[in-house]
């Protein structure tokens, strides 16, 4: 039995799309816009699916804020059984619009801060590493610089 080693773009959070080969970054924050947990997904990939997945890691907290693309009934009803209200915007093809406050959406702007740090370094800005794991550990040592140093 022969082992292959697995390459592709696939498992190096490469996707393709009309604009070319792109990566997605996705986070959890803190209130005070320090990161938690991050995930990378190809460009192409729905960001519910990714959402999912990173919910898993984050902490005890009042409210979840997220964009509009983690605009789902499966991440509302996992964010909801963690015991967070989650304050999402409905997206625009939704026929039952969810609860959603934009005065207290205005705090999500604590993640649009911490992506604007973490792109202060040209490496995670531009991904210039071939590798994911190459890529996700120099975004986990520029928010560790930027946040926890």
């Amino acid at each position: 039995m022969r082992i292959w080693r697995q390459r592709g773009e696939h498992q190096q959070a490469i996707g393709r799309s009309r604009g070319g080969r792109t990566t997605k970054i996705h986070a959890l924050t803190d209130v005070e816009c320090r990161p938690v947990a991050f995930l990378l997904t190809g460009g192409q990939i729905a960001d519910c699916t990714a959402g999912a997945v990173l919910l898993e890691e984050m902490p005890r907290s009042a409210i979840l804020h997220g964009d509009k693309g983690y605009d789902s009934d499966a991440i509302r009803q996992q964010v909801e059984q963690r015991g967070t209200m989650p304050n999402i915007p409905p997206k625009a093809n939704r026929k039952w619009k969810n609860c959603f406050s934009p005065v207290l959406y205005r705090d999500r702007n604590a993640i649009e801060r911490m992506f604007c740090r973490l792109k202060d370094f040209r490496r995670v800005a531009t991904r210039y590493d071939r590798l994911a794991v190459n890529f996700m550990a120099a975004v986990c040592i520029a928010a560790t610089v930027s946040y926890w140093l």
